[in-house]
């Protein structure tokens, strides 16, 4: 798929077609770093983008980059909103781009028919009524739009990295990968994506030297180190992560959370986290946060 945008936009206008996925556009905008207002009145266009122009001058031109949804939603948008772009358009520093989103009926049809939703503009009437006369009252503002973009055929997943593909690689915030140790006993974390067991590891819990340590430290390291099991299950997984993560990516997925666990969570998981951390440090695009849970507890 081509990306939506010749160039990176710091001022996005997302508008359309209720249930053409508005929605999952600004989301995905948002986990590239855009700083994002869902349903802004058209009233407050310009004061927003009076905001945005004074962070271009007082960043020197590369501020965080911005984006709104405005539509009929707004009941002065049809009205307001022809002179609200121009003066947008006018203010050179932005670079509004304007993106209307539109889907075939068929589409839209069942998109409010899954969530059960009345369409804005017909709230007493059939969906198709409001459908048909939104498409009539929208046509001048999809003749104004940068890119009209047809969502008709797209997954939720798909519509995302089309919307991912705005960024053109400017954006480096990438796959948020956060590997969490826990202990068993005191329940799986409910965050987790994917969960590594490692209680098959020996158990420094029952080396009296090693019990009130952790597995933050050398001793401890040193122990499980000695065990070949250690050596090949971390390994097997950095593979199996190296493999997996970047299919998360593509997909638009950008916050993964693996759970590693063992009996307590103050040993093994502890020192696989540490471990898988320093082996996926090397992975494009992925930045990596590590939470031990459980390691001060009893």
């Amino acid at each position: 798929m081509t990306a939506l945008l010749g160039a990176p936009a710091r001022f996005v206008v997302l508008t359309g077609l209720s249930g053409a996925g508005k929605s999952e556009g600004v989301h995905a905008l948002e986990d590239l770093g855009y700083f994002c207002v869902d349903n802004l009145p058209v009233a407050l266009l310009g004061a927003f983008a009076d905001g945005v122009e004074r962070d271009v001058a007082a960043e020197g031109g590369s501020p965080r980059p911005s984006a709104v949804v405005a539509d009929v939603r707004d009941p002065n948008f049809l009205t307001e909103f022809p002179g609200a772009l121009r003066d947008l358009r006018r203010r050179k520093a932005l670079g509004t781009v304007l993106i209307f989103l539109e889907a075939s009926d068929g589409a839209l049809v069942r998109r409010f028919s899954e969530t059960r939703r009345p369409h804005p503009l017909a709230p007493d009437r059939s969906v198709l009524e409001g459908i048909a006369e939104e498409r009539s009252r929208l046509a001048a503002v999809k003749r104004r739009a940068d890119r009209v973009f047809d969502t008709s055929d797209l997954t939720v997943h798909e519509l995302r990295r089309a919307f991912m593909e705005l960024s053109q690689g400017r954006s480096n915030a990438g796959l948020v990968a956060t590997l969490v140790s826990f202990g068993y006993k005191h329940g799986i974390p409910l965050e987790a994506d994917l969960l590594l067991d490692v209680r098959f590891l020996p158990n420094p819990h029952f080396e009296p030297k090693l019990r009130r340590l952790t597995g933050r430290d050398r001793a401890v390291q040193r122990y499980l180190d000695k065990f070949e099991p250690t050596k090949t299950f971390l390994a097997k997984t950095a593979e199996f992560l190296a493999f997996l993560i970047p299919q998360y990516a593509q997909e638009g997925k950008s916050y993964l959370t693996i759970g590693i666990g063992c009996t307590g969570g103050q040993h093994r998981s502890v020192f696989i986290a540490e471990r898988l951390r320093r082996q996926m440090s090397g992975f494009d695009g992925v930045r990596l946060r590590v939470k031990h849970r459980d390691v001060t507890k009893a």
